[in-house]
Protein backbone atom coordinates (compact mmCIF):
# COMPACT_ATOMS: atom_id res chain seq x y z
CA UNK A 1 0.00 0.00 0.00
CA UNK A 2 1.24 3.65 -1.13
CA UNK A 3 0.82 5.99 1.98
CA UNK A 4 2.28 9.22 2.61
CA UNK A 5 6.10 9.71 3.61
CA UNK A 6 5.13 10.61 7.59
CA UNK A 7 3.08 7.16 7.29
CA UNK A 8 6.00 5.00 6.29
CA UNK A 9 6.74 4.58 10.50
CA UNK A 10 5.89 1.02 11.89
CA UNK A 11 3.42 -0.01 13.39
CA UNK A 12 4.62 -0.57 16.69
CA UNK A 13 6.63 3.01 16.57
CA UNK A 14 3.07 4.75 16.48
CA UNK A 15 1.38 2.31 18.71
CA UNK A 16 4.38 3.03 21.42
CA UNK A 17 4.01 6.74 20.63
CA UNK A 18 0.63 6.41 21.13
CA UNK A 19 0.79 4.63 24.47
CA UNK A 20 3.19 7.51 25.97
CA UNK A 21 0.99 10.62 25.20
CA UNK A 22 -3.22 9.36 24.94
CA UNK A 23 -5.62 8.32 27.53
CA UNK A 24 -8.14 6.77 25.44
CA UNK A 25 -11.72 6.54 25.08
CA UNK A 26 -14.20 4.28 27.50
CA UNK A 27 -10.79 1.62 27.57
CA UNK A 28 -8.37 0.33 30.16
CA UNK A 29 -5.34 2.56 28.99
CA UNK A 30 -2.97 -0.03 30.63
CA UNK A 31 -4.58 -2.59 29.15
CA UNK A 32 -4.91 -0.92 25.78
CA UNK A 33 -1.19 -0.28 26.14
CA UNK A 34 -0.42 -3.86 26.69
CA UNK A 35 -1.99 -4.72 23.61
CA UNK A 36 -1.52 -1.73 21.30
CA UNK A 37 -4.18 0.28 19.13
CA UNK A 38 -4.83 -0.45 15.95
CA UNK A 39 -3.23 2.16 13.61
CA UNK A 40 -6.11 3.30 11.02
CA UNK A 41 -4.53 5.37 7.83
CA UNK A 42 -6.58 5.66 4.98
CA UNK A 43 -10.57 5.70 4.30
CA UNK A 44 -12.63 5.18 1.13
CA UNK A 45 -15.81 4.61 0.59
CA UNK A 46 -17.01 2.38 3.71
CA UNK A 47 -13.80 1.07 4.02
CA UNK A 48 -10.64 1.15 6.26
CA UNK A 49 -7.51 0.50 5.95
CA UNK A 50 -5.05 0.01 8.65
CA UNK A 51 -1.07 0.37 9.16
CA UNK A 52 -0.50 -3.44 8.43
CA UNK A 53 -2.78 -2.86 4.92
CA UNK A 54 -5.84 -5.02 6.26
CA UNK A 55 -9.01 -3.41 4.98
CA UNK A 56 -12.40 -3.42 7.48
CA UNK A 57 -15.66 -2.61 6.20
CA UNK A 58 -16.66 0.38 8.73
CA UNK A 59 -20.19 -1.03 9.98
CA UNK A 60 -20.43 1.74 12.50
CA UNK A 61 -20.01 5.00 10.20
CA UNK A 62 -16.64 5.68 12.27
CA UNK A 63 -19.05 6.70 15.88
CA UNK A 64 -22.22 6.81 13.88
CA UNK A 65 -21.13 10.03 11.79
CA UNK A 66 -19.42 9.62 8.38
CA UNK A 67 -23.00 9.21 6.68
CA UNK A 68 -21.30 9.72 3.12
CA UNK A 69 -18.36 7.10 3.37
CA UNK A 70 -14.74 8.71 3.56
CA UNK A 71 -12.84 10.14 0.91
CA UNK A 72 -15.65 12.33 -0.44
CA UNK A 73 -13.75 15.36 -2.66
CA UNK A 74 -16.64 17.41 -2.78
CA UNK A 75 -15.84 17.88 1.33
CA UNK A 76 -12.31 18.01 1.19
CA UNK A 77 -12.97 21.13 -1.59
CA UNK A 78 -15.27 22.95 0.23
CA UNK A 79 -13.05 22.37 3.00
CA UNK A 80 -9.75 23.49 0.92
CA UNK A 81 -11.89 26.73 -0.52
CA UNK A 82 -13.04 28.14 2.72
CA UNK A 83 -9.64 27.89 4.24
CA UNK A 84 -8.18 30.18 1.18
CA UNK A 85 -10.96 32.50 1.48
CA UNK A 86 -11.56 32.87 5.58
CA UNK A 87 -10.19 30.04 7.24
CA UNK A 88 -11.59 31.44 10.26
CA UNK A 89 -13.80 34.09 11.71
CA UNK A 90 -16.30 34.49 14.85
CA UNK A 91 -19.58 35.04 15.68
CA UNK A 92 -18.64 37.59 18.03
CA UNK A 93 -18.52 41.26 17.60
CA UNK A 94 -21.74 41.78 15.68
CA UNK A 95 -20.07 39.72 12.57
CA UNK A 96 -21.18 37.03 10.93
CA UNK A 97 -20.30 35.12 7.83
CA UNK A 98 -21.71 33.70 4.61
CA UNK A 99 -20.65 29.70 5.05
CA UNK A 100 -22.83 30.38 8.42
CA UNK A 101 -25.92 31.91 7.03
CA UNK A 102 -26.00 29.58 3.85
CA UNK A 103 -25.59 26.58 6.28
CA UNK A 104 -28.15 27.89 8.72
CA UNK A 105 -30.44 28.57 5.45
CA UNK A 106 -30.14 25.08 4.07
CA UNK A 107 -30.42 23.63 7.22
CA UNK A 108 -33.99 25.07 8.53
CA UNK A 109 -35.20 24.52 4.68
CA UNK A 110 -35.00 20.95 5.71
CA UNK A 111 -36.06 20.81 9.55
CA UNK A 112 -39.88 20.93 10.08
CA UNK A 113 -41.52 24.53 10.14
CA UNK A 114 -41.87 25.32 13.47
CA UNK A 115 -37.72 25.14 14.45
CA UNK A 116 -36.62 28.56 13.86
CA UNK A 117 -32.57 29.55 15.12
CA UNK A 118 -29.31 27.15 15.89
CA UNK A 119 -26.85 27.93 18.47
CA UNK A 120 -24.03 26.23 16.55
CA UNK A 121 -21.33 24.22 18.93
CA UNK A 122 -18.26 21.97 18.06
CA UNK A 123 -19.87 18.76 19.11
CA UNK A 124 -23.08 16.58 20.58
CA UNK A 125 -21.61 17.05 24.02
CA UNK A 126 -21.33 21.23 23.95
CA UNK A 127 -24.92 21.06 22.03
CA UNK A 128 -26.37 19.35 25.31
CA UNK A 129 -24.60 21.32 27.26
CA UNK A 130 -25.66 24.65 25.87
CA UNK A 131 -29.50 23.41 26.12
CA UNK A 132 -29.61 23.47 29.92
CA UNK A 133 -28.72 27.10 30.24
CA UNK A 134 -31.02 28.01 27.06
CA UNK A 135 -33.95 25.81 28.72
CA UNK A 136 -33.14 27.47 31.89
CA UNK A 137 -33.19 31.07 30.91
CA UNK A 138 -36.09 30.31 28.29
CA UNK A 139 -38.00 29.82 31.38
CA UNK A 140 -36.42 32.73 33.09
CA UNK A 141 -37.65 34.95 30.12
CA UNK A 142 -40.93 33.59 30.68
CA UNK A 143 -40.63 34.22 34.18
CA UNK A 144 -40.44 31.19 35.66
CA UNK A 145 -37.63 30.91 36.96
CA UNK A 146 -37.91 28.00 39.40
CA UNK A 147 -38.51 25.38 36.08
CA UNK A 148 -34.67 24.15 36.49
CA UNK A 149 -34.98 20.19 36.59
CA UNK A 150 -34.10 18.16 33.62
CA UNK A 151 -35.10 14.39 33.65
CA UNK A 152 -33.34 12.14 31.27
CA UNK A 153 -32.92 8.52 31.16
CA UNK A 154 -30.78 6.05 32.87
CA UNK A 155 -28.93 4.21 30.39
CA UNK A 156 -29.58 7.48 27.97
CA UNK A 157 -26.15 9.05 26.34
CA UNK A 158 -25.52 12.81 25.88
CA UNK A 159 -22.59 13.15 26.07
CA UNK A 160 -18.96 13.23 28.33
CA UNK A 161 -19.10 16.10 29.54
CA UNK A 162 -19.54 17.07 32.97
CA UNK A 163 -23.64 18.60 32.46
CA UNK A 164 -23.90 16.30 29.57
CA UNK A 165 -22.98 13.05 31.50
CA UNK A 166 -25.11 14.01 34.22
CA UNK A 167 -28.32 14.27 31.78
CA UNK A 168 -27.32 10.80 30.67
CA UNK A 169 -27.68 8.07 32.80
CA UNK A 170 -25.20 5.77 33.02
CA UNK A 171 -23.68 5.45 35.94
CA UNK A 172 -20.63 4.39 35.59
CA UNK A 173 -19.44 7.44 33.92
CA UNK A 174 -21.54 10.03 36.67
CA UNK A 175 -19.03 7.99 39.54
CA UNK A 176 -15.75 9.42 37.80
CA UNK A 177 -17.04 13.15 37.61
CA UNK A 178 -20.29 13.12 39.86
CA UNK A 179 -23.67 14.51 38.77
CA UNK A 180 -24.91 18.46 38.81
CA UNK A 181 -27.82 19.64 40.83
CA UNK A 182 -30.93 19.65 39.60
CA UNK A 183 -30.97 16.93 37.18
CA UNK A 184 -33.20 13.69 37.46
CA UNK A 185 -33.40 10.56 35.93
CA UNK A 186 -36.70 8.00 34.94
CA UNK A 187 -36.54 4.66 33.40
CA UNK A 188 -35.08 3.78 29.85
CA UNK A 189 -38.16 1.81 27.46
CA UNK A 190 -36.19 -1.42 27.29
CA UNK A 191 -38.70 -4.18 26.98
CA UNK A 192 -36.87 -7.00 25.79
CA UNK A 193 -34.86 -6.46 29.30
CA UNK A 194 -37.46 -5.08 31.69
CA UNK A 195 -40.69 -5.75 30.06
CA UNK A 196 -41.36 -8.81 32.09
CA UNK A 197 -44.66 -10.24 31.41
CA UNK A 198 -46.12 -6.78 30.05
CA UNK A 199 -46.82 -6.39 25.87
CA UNK A 200 -44.85 -4.21 23.97
CA UNK A 201 -47.08 -1.33 24.20
CA UNK A 202 -48.15 -1.98 27.65
CA UNK A 203 -44.43 -1.31 28.36
CA UNK A 204 -44.24 1.51 26.31
CA UNK A 205 -47.37 3.30 28.65
CA UNK A 206 -45.64 1.98 31.69
CA UNK A 207 -42.50 3.29 30.95
CA UNK A 208 -43.96 7.06 29.46
CA UNK A 209 -45.88 7.23 32.58
CA UNK A 210 -42.81 7.19 34.68
CA UNK A 211 -42.33 10.62 33.45
CA UNK A 212 -45.50 11.72 34.61
CA UNK A 213 -44.72 10.54 37.84
CA UNK A 214 -41.56 11.88 38.09
CA UNK A 215 -43.15 15.33 37.33
CA UNK A 216 -45.76 15.05 40.24
CA UNK A 217 -43.06 14.07 42.31
CA UNK A 218 -40.70 17.31 41.76
CA UNK A 219 -43.64 19.73 41.46
CA UNK A 220 -44.40 20.64 37.46
CA UNK A 221 -43.43 24.28 38.39
CA UNK A 222 -40.05 23.06 38.92
CA UNK A 223 -39.12 20.94 36.01
CA UNK A 224 -37.73 22.61 32.83
CA UNK A 225 -37.28 19.93 29.93
CA UNK A 226 -37.05 16.15 29.74
CA UNK A 227 -34.37 14.96 27.02
CA UNK A 228 -34.34 11.66 25.12
CA UNK A 229 -32.76 9.96 22.39
CA UNK A 230 -35.42 9.35 20.00
CA UNK A 231 -33.39 5.59 19.93
CA UNK A 232 -31.15 5.28 22.46
CA UNK A 233 -27.67 5.36 20.49
CA UNK A 234 -24.64 4.01 23.02
CA UNK A 235 -27.30 2.58 25.29
CA UNK A 236 -27.86 -0.64 22.38
CA UNK A 237 -29.80 1.28 19.81
CA UNK A 238 -32.91 0.34 21.67
CA UNK A 239 -35.98 1.37 20.18
CA UNK A 240 -38.99 2.26 22.41
CA UNK A 241 -41.83 0.58 21.70
CA UNK A 242 -44.38 2.40 19.35
CA UNK A 243 -46.67 3.58 22.49
CA UNK A 244 -44.34 5.69 24.13
CA UNK A 245 -43.14 8.52 22.11
CA UNK A 246 -47.21 9.60 21.84
CA UNK A 247 -47.53 9.38 25.59
CA UNK A 248 -43.96 11.06 26.83
CA UNK A 249 -45.64 13.71 24.04
CA UNK A 250 -48.78 14.05 25.42
CA UNK A 251 -46.97 14.36 29.32
CA UNK A 252 -44.65 17.20 28.52
CA UNK A 253 -47.97 19.05 26.85
CA UNK A 254 -50.51 18.31 29.95
CA UNK A 255 -46.99 19.93 32.47
CA UNK A 256 -45.49 22.58 30.10
CA UNK A 257 -42.56 20.53 30.22
CA UNK A 258 -39.86 21.13 27.25
CA UNK A 259 -39.45 18.02 25.20
CA UNK A 260 -35.68 17.73 24.00
CA UNK A 261 -35.01 15.40 21.24
CA UNK A 262 -30.99 14.42 21.57
CA UNK A 263 -30.85 13.84 17.88
CA UNK A 264 -26.94 13.94 17.43
CA UNK A 265 -26.80 9.91 16.28
CA UNK A 266 -30.13 9.85 14.77
CA UNK A 267 -30.74 13.11 12.47
CA UNK A 268 -29.44 13.65 9.12
CA UNK A 269 -31.21 10.65 7.47
CA UNK A 270 -30.05 7.48 9.71
CA UNK A 271 -33.49 6.21 10.21
CA UNK A 272 -34.61 7.28 6.53
CA UNK A 273 -36.04 10.78 7.77
CA UNK A 274 -33.85 13.81 7.76
CA UNK A 275 -34.42 13.75 11.69
CA UNK A 276 -34.98 10.21 14.03
CA UNK A 277 -38.02 12.35 15.95
CA UNK A 278 -40.01 12.29 12.28
CA UNK A 279 -39.94 8.53 11.88
CA UNK A 280 -41.21 8.05 15.64
CA UNK A 281 -43.61 10.92 15.05
CA UNK A 282 -43.52 13.05 18.11
CA UNK A 283 -42.67 16.74 17.69
CA UNK A 284 -39.78 18.22 20.11
CA UNK A 285 -39.02 21.53 21.15
CA UNK A 286 -35.13 21.20 20.69
CA UNK A 287 -33.00 19.00 18.77
CA UNK A 288 -29.36 18.40 19.93
CA UNK A 289 -27.64 17.84 16.13
CA UNK A 290 -23.44 17.24 15.58
CA UNK A 291 -22.39 14.00 14.00
CA UNK A 292 -23.99 13.32 10.51
CA UNK A 293 -24.05 17.06 9.72
CA UNK A 294 -20.92 17.29 8.42
CA UNK A 295 -20.44 13.60 7.92
CA UNK A 296 -17.67 13.97 10.56
CA UNK A 297 -15.36 15.39 8.37
CA UNK A 298 -15.00 18.32 10.65
CA UNK A 299 -16.14 18.83 14.43
CA UNK A 300 -19.50 20.63 14.87
CA UNK A 301 -22.66 21.10 16.34
CA UNK A 302 -25.56 22.54 17.28
CA UNK A 303 -28.60 23.41 19.54
CA UNK A 304 -32.16 24.06 17.07
CA UNK A 305 -34.94 25.96 18.54
CA UNK A 306 -38.50 25.95 18.42
CA UNK A 307 -40.25 29.15 17.46
CA UNK A 308 -41.60 29.12 21.10
CA UNK A 309 -38.63 29.41 22.92
CA UNK A 310 -36.23 31.68 20.10
CA UNK A 311 -38.70 34.41 19.89
CA UNK A 312 -39.39 34.51 23.40
CA UNK A 313 -35.12 34.67 23.74
CA UNK A 314 -34.86 37.03 20.86
CA UNK A 315 -37.62 39.53 21.72
CA UNK A 316 -37.61 39.49 25.76
CA UNK A 317 -34.51 37.99 26.69
CA UNK A 318 -31.68 40.77 26.21
CA UNK A 319 -28.06 39.66 26.22
CA UNK A 320 -27.78 35.95 25.46
CA UNK A 321 -24.70 35.35 27.86
CA UNK A 322 -23.09 32.34 26.21
CA UNK A 323 -20.41 32.33 22.88
CA UNK A 324 -18.11 29.67 21.68
CA UNK A 325 -15.03 30.67 19.79
CA UNK A 326 -15.43 27.93 17.39
CA UNK A 327 -19.15 28.41 16.80
CA UNK A 328 -20.33 28.97 13.59
CA UNK A 329 -16.45 28.31 12.07
CA UNK A 330 -16.36 28.88 8.51
CA UNK A 331 -14.83 25.49 7.48
CA UNK A 332 -16.84 23.63 9.43
CA UNK A 333 -19.86 25.76 8.18
CA UNK A 334 -18.75 25.28 4.45
CA UNK A 335 -18.09 21.66 4.74
CA UNK A 336 -21.47 21.03 6.59
CA UNK A 337 -23.15 22.84 3.65
CA UNK A 338 -21.72 20.64 1.37
CA UNK A 339 -22.71 17.68 3.18
CA UNK A 340 -26.27 18.50 3.54
CA UNK A 341 -26.55 19.34 -0.50
CA UNK A 342 -25.22 16.36 -1.09
CA UNK A 343 -27.57 14.14 1.18
CA UNK A 344 -30.55 16.01 -0.55
CA UNK A 345 -29.20 16.56 -4.39
CA UNK A 346 -27.92 13.11 -4.27
CA UNK A 347 -31.33 11.27 -2.81
CA UNK A 348 -29.68 9.68 -0.10
CA UNK A 349 -32.07 10.18 2.37
CA UNK A 350 -34.74 9.25 -0.03
CA UNK A 351 -32.56 6.05 -1.03
CA UNK A 352 -31.83 5.01 2.49
CA UNK A 353 -35.95 4.88 3.34
CA UNK A 354 -37.14 3.34 0.35
CA UNK A 355 -34.27 0.94 -0.98
CA UNK A 356 -31.24 0.44 0.96
CA UNK A 357 -32.98 0.75 4.59
CA UNK A 358 -35.38 -1.90 4.14
CA UNK A 359 -32.95 -4.07 2.32
CA UNK A 360 -30.67 -4.50 5.31
CA UNK A 361 -33.50 -4.49 7.47
CA UNK A 362 -35.04 -7.85 5.25
CA UNK A 363 -31.56 -9.66 5.38
CA UNK A 364 -30.91 -9.48 9.18
CA UNK A 365 -34.33 -10.95 9.70
CA UNK A 366 -33.47 -13.41 7.17
CA UNK A 367 -29.95 -14.35 8.71
CA UNK A 368 -30.68 -13.78 11.95
CA UNK A 369 -34.22 -14.42 12.78
CA UNK A 370 -33.63 -17.89 13.66
CA UNK A 371 -30.61 -17.47 14.83
CA UNK A 372 -30.03 -19.39 17.90
CA UNK A 373 -27.93 -16.85 19.78
CA UNK A 374 -30.15 -13.59 18.98
CA UNK A 375 -33.73 -13.12 20.57
CA UNK A 376 -34.69 -9.95 18.70
CA UNK A 377 -33.33 -7.53 16.03
CA UNK A 378 -34.63 -3.85 16.55
CA UNK A 379 -33.92 -1.54 13.59
CA UNK A 380 -35.19 1.01 10.56
CA UNK A 381 -33.14 2.56 8.09
CA UNK A 382 -29.45 2.28 8.22
CA UNK A 383 -29.28 1.36 12.19
CA UNK A 384 -29.78 -2.53 13.92
CA UNK A 385 -28.92 -3.98 16.73
CA UNK A 386 -29.20 -7.95 17.66
CA UNK A 387 -29.62 -8.95 21.21
CA UNK A 388 -27.88 -12.12 22.59
CA UNK A 389 -29.98 -14.17 24.44
CA UNK A 390 -29.31 -17.94 26.28
CA UNK A 391 -33.49 -18.35 26.18
CA UNK A 392 -35.33 -17.11 23.50
CA UNK A 393 -38.14 -18.35 24.58
CA UNK A 394 -38.21 -16.57 27.66
CA UNK A 395 -36.04 -13.52 26.90
CA UNK A 396 -33.38 -14.45 28.99
CA UNK A 397 -29.84 -13.02 28.89
CA UNK A 398 -26.42 -14.38 29.07
CA UNK A 399 -25.20 -13.65 32.76
CA UNK A 400 -21.86 -12.94 30.91
CA UNK A 401 -23.29 -10.87 27.79
CA UNK A 402 -21.27 -8.06 27.81
CA UNK A 403 -17.83 -10.29 27.18
CA UNK A 404 -19.85 -12.42 24.44
CA UNK A 405 -20.43 -9.13 23.14
CA UNK A 406 -17.37 -7.46 23.44
CA UNK A 407 -15.99 -11.08 22.17
CA UNK A 408 -18.14 -10.52 19.12
CA UNK A 409 -16.88 -7.19 18.38
CA UNK A 410 -13.39 -8.38 18.15
CA UNK A 411 -14.28 -11.11 15.96
CA UNK A 412 -15.97 -8.85 13.64
CA UNK A 413 -12.17 -7.15 13.68
CA UNK A 414 -10.59 -10.19 12.73
CA UNK A 415 -13.28 -10.49 10.01
CA UNK A 416 -12.49 -7.63 8.58
CA UNK A 417 -16.01 -5.84 9.70
CA UNK A 418 -16.15 -2.90 12.38
CA UNK A 419 -19.48 -3.51 14.62
CA UNK A 420 -19.55 -2.25 17.94
CA UNK A 421 -20.99 -3.94 21.10
CA UNK A 422 -22.60 -2.71 24.18
CA UNK A 423 -24.07 -4.81 26.72
CA UNK A 424 -25.40 -7.73 25.19
CA UNK A 425 -26.61 -6.28 21.64
CA UNK A 426 -24.50 -6.07 18.74
CA UNK A 427 -24.85 -2.67 16.78
CA UNK A 428 -24.20 -1.99 12.93
CA UNK A 429 -24.63 1.66 11.61
CA UNK A 430 -22.92 1.99 8.06
CA UNK A 431 -22.67 4.94 5.94
CA UNK A 432 -25.46 6.12 3.79
CA UNK A 433 -24.27 5.65 0.84
CA UNK A 434 -23.67 1.51 1.22
CA UNK A 435 -25.00 -0.54 -1.57
CA UNK A 436 -26.72 -3.55 -1.46
CA UNK A 437 -23.60 -5.72 -2.16
CA UNK A 438 -21.62 -3.78 0.97
CA UNK A 439 -24.49 -4.31 3.28
CA UNK A 440 -24.31 -8.34 2.20
CA UNK A 441 -20.92 -8.33 3.13
CA UNK A 442 -21.92 -6.43 6.27
CA UNK A 443 -24.11 -8.91 7.15
CA UNK A 444 -22.26 -11.82 6.31
CA UNK A 445 -19.77 -10.66 7.73
CA UNK A 446 -21.27 -10.39 10.79
CA UNK A 447 -23.13 -13.68 11.02
CA UNK A 448 -19.87 -14.86 10.92
CA UNK A 449 -18.88 -13.02 14.26
CA UNK A 450 -21.82 -13.97 15.68
CA UNK A 451 -21.47 -17.73 14.79
CA UNK A 452 -18.09 -17.86 16.61
CA UNK A 453 -19.38 -16.09 19.26
CA UNK A 454 -22.35 -18.59 19.65
CA UNK A 455 -19.49 -22.21 19.62
CA UNK A 456 -17.60 -20.05 22.59
CA UNK A 457 -21.67 -19.55 24.41
CA UNK A 458 -22.33 -23.49 23.65
CA UNK A 459 -25.19 -22.10 21.17
CA UNK A 460 -24.20 -23.92 18.18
Amino acid sequence: MNLPAHLNRRTEDYQASDAAHHIHAFVDQKALNAEGPRVMVRGEGLYLWDSEGKRYLDGMSGLWCTQLGYGRKDLTAAAATQMDQLAYYNLFFHTTHPAVVELSELLFSLLPAHYSHVIYTNSGSEANEVLIRTVRRYWQVVGQPQKKIMIGRWNGYHGSTLAASALGGMKFMHEMGGLIPDVAHIDEPYWYAQGGDLTPAEFGRRCALQLEEKILELGAENVAGFIAEPFQGAGGMIFPPESYWPEIQRICRQYDVLLCADEVIGGFGRTGEWFAHQHFGFEPDTLSIAKGLTSGYVPMGGLVLSKRIADALVERGGVFAHGLTYSGHPVAAAVALANLKALRDEGIVRQVKDDTGPYLQKILHEVFGNHPMIGEIQGTGLLAALQFAEDKSTRKRFANENDLAWQCRTFGFEEGVIIRSTLGRMIMAPALVATRAELDELVDKTRIAVDRTARIAGKL
